[in-house]
């Protein structure tokens, strides 16, 4: 069941203001255990099951890093920008997805060949001003008669598939794990408390969905569910990160120094003494870089007390991401578990 959920979820395609066709999956997942669900001005998907007074705020982010068209040359290839953290060497030579107003097309990202590169520029990182969309077209007039126009939506190209294991690989782990993760315990979980999932908009570039909603909605407590970077492969180290793939999920501490999130002490004791009385692995995290929905979230009327609960996910922004499904497991089990109690606010 995870596997599949995941897979979809994951193959689907939502840049920030595009998320409309993972919310259709969402709908019809979990339509039929909420007694609402309705889309606000922002665009967020707000599900809510009503209960006793305790209004339990769970959101997850529906975008993903992504591309838009900017422009259209004589040539038929297109110049985008990029939406959210993208690391330019990691898109040059992806395949993508142009949204255009007519059907999806393929495309791929190019630039100057090495061949063509001199030394020096071999040495430097591939800048993505320097990049283009190749889509087959031969002029501008072509692209257009195709559908692509400025403003048209592009998303990274690609499959999820199973590793070794219980380990998985796919884009958009970053947050369709969460968004995963919203959709089993609302679909699971039994409380006396009114659950509200927010399925949010525009994570990546500002946290925007969370904070229109989390200002709309007054919920008493908040928990973002998102993935993180753990610090078990070649190229960085434990003090950069502690976390580990098949550890278990990860309750957040603080983020980027705190400048992000400092998490409310008794929402991550609430979350702690849940793993320990169900004894589900969980690990902390103290983060140097990067935020979430709950950044944006616990600043919003007066304070909402806020934590993340994250599932390790390696090379989060890029299209090869990799989870342990064992871990979601483990945080499905940890936010089910947690709800039968509540934060001692």
């Amino acid at each position: 069941m995870t596997k599949q959920l995941v897979k979809k979820l994951s193959d689907a395609h939502g840049i920030p203001g595009g998320e409309g066709s993972v919310q259709e999956i969402i709908r019809a997942e979990i339509s039929p255990h909420v007694d609402e669900i309705r889309t606000d001005a922002m665009g967020n998907l707000i599900a809510i099951r009503q209960g006793g007074p305790l209004k339990v705020m769970l959101a997850a982010h529906t975008d993903e890093i992504g591309l838009m068209v900017k422009y259209i040359d004589d040539g038929g290839f297109l110049r985008f920008v990029t939406f959210g953290g993208w690391y330019a060497p990691t898109l040059y030579n992806q395949r993508v997805v142009v949204h255009g107003k007519k059907k999806p097309l393929f495309g791929v990202v190019g630039g100057k060949p090495p061949h063509a590169m001199s030394d020096e520029e071999r040495k430097k990182e591939v800048k993505v001003e320097d990049m283009f969309i190749d889509i087959g077209a031969s002029s501008r007039k072509e692209a257009e008669k195709l559908g692509v126009e400025v403003g048209s939506e592009v998303s990274v190209d690609r499959e999820c598939v199973e590793l070794a294991g219980t380990r998985i690989t796919g884009k958009a782990f970053d947050d369709r794990v969460g968004v995963a993760l919203l959709i089993r315990v609302l679909q699971e979980a039994r409380t006396e408390h009114t659950l509200i999932g927010v399925f949010t908009v525009q994570e990546e570039v500002g946290t925007k969905g969370a904070k229109t909603s989390a200002y709309l909605l007054e919920p008493d407590c908040a928990v973002a569910m998102d993935v993180t970077f753990p610090g078990d492969h070649p190229g960085i180290e434990k003090k950069d990160s502690s976390l580990e793939l098949g550890k278990g999920p990860s309750i957040t501490i603080s983020d980027a120094n705190g400048r992000g999130l400092i998490a409310r002490k008794k929402m991550v004791e609430w979350l702690r003494a849940a793993a320990v009385k169900a004894k589900i692995p969980v690990q902390l995290n103290v983060g140097k870089g990067g935020t979430t929905d709950a950044t944006a979230i616990h600043l919003e009327r007066g304070g909402i007390p806020s934590t993340v609960l994250e599932i390790p996910v390696r090379y989060i922004h890029s299209p090869v991401e990799v989870m342990d499904l064992q871990d979601f497991e483990d945080g499905v089990r940890l936010m089910i578990a947690a709800l039968k109690g509540a934060p001692d606010l």
